[in-house]
């Protein structure tokens, strides 16, 4: 009986024993496969085709997962506001999809010769001040097409009232290439408002010599607004193509029912004997 019990004993113990052994060997496993895992870095990378000379959208960027050893030289990381610093920037060469954005393969919003590296040789860049309506309340970014509308008012009590309001087509589908004395607009929102960065009042387009002369004529005339195209690019149109006003009396047709009151014209008919009769009217 002793000796069964002493045998009982004995085998508990090596069950315990056994039991310690494999959980240590399951820790040293487990510390060794995470000591084999290594450490990664989320850095902006293209999302499609980004060709020489395009500006930056927010579209444009896209996270990319690397390891930390392997994270090329001149990479971002991944974070709001190293995205909001490159909206805007211009491509020095293509980059393929799925390719880091390096920094030596942009040229950023307010470098030295940005501007003039932006622009498409023989054109020009013209400033048109915007508020939060006619900028299209800030969503409008560098690298969007966009018309240049203009609207007046004819402060002559002369002209018909439907005629006294005209809304035409200055520029159609030029290229913005800064929003904003800071060249960056869609700055990502800060949580503090005190750190909101303030919207853009200024929106810079390339054009032409003579959309330039057109452009600031058009500002002495009266407000001017942004009509964003599409995201599918197309020719731009020459001056010769833009399309006729359209005046207020084409819009409310109430304008052109306007008539004055016809007055109403009294007659007397006087008899004056043998010098004959006489109407008066008046």
């Amino acid at each position: 009986m002793v000796f069964r019990l002493g045998l009982f004993l004995v085998l508990i113990v090596a069950l315990i024993a056994v039991s310690i052994f494999g959980i240590s060997v399951l820790n040293k496993s487990s510390h060794r496969q995470q000591a084999a895992v290594p450490a990664t870095v989320q850095i902006l990378v293209a999302n499609d085709l980004l060709q020489a000379g395009s500006l930056l959208q927010p579209g444009d960027l896209a996270a990319g997962v690397v390891t930390v050893n392997a994270q090329p030289a001149g990479a971002t990381l991944d974070t709001p506001a190293n995205r909001s610093e490159l909206i805007g920037s211009m491509i020095r060469s293509p980059i393929s999809p799925g390719a880091p954005i390096l920094f030596n393969a942009i040229i950023h919003p307010g470098d030295h010769g940005f501007l003039a590296a932006v622009l498409a040789p023989g054109m020009r860049a013209v400033t048109v001040g915007v508020d939060a309506v006619s900028g299209a309340a800030g969503l409008i970014w560098p690298g969007d097409h966009v018309d240049v509308l203009l609207t007046q008012t004819i402060d002559d009590p002369t002209v018909p009232l439907g005629q006294r309001i005209a809304a035409e087509l200055v520029l159609v589908n030029v290229r913005v290439i800064a929003t904003g004395q800071q060249l960056v607009q869609g700055s990502v929102a800060s949580a503090d408002p005190s750190k909101a960065p303030p919207p853009a009042t200024t929106v810079t387009l390339e054009v032409t010599p003579d959309q330039a002369e057109r452009c600031e004529v058009a500002t002495h005339l009266g407000p001017l607004s942004l009509v964003v195209h599409s995201a599918e690019f197309s020719s731009p149109q020459t001056t010769a193509a833009l399309p006729a006003p359209v005046w207020a009396d084409e819009v409310s047709p109430a304008l052109s029912n306007i008539h004055p009151t016809p007055g109403v014209v009294s007659t007397v008919h006087v008899f004056n004997g043998n010098a004959g009769d006489e109407d008066f009217k008046f």
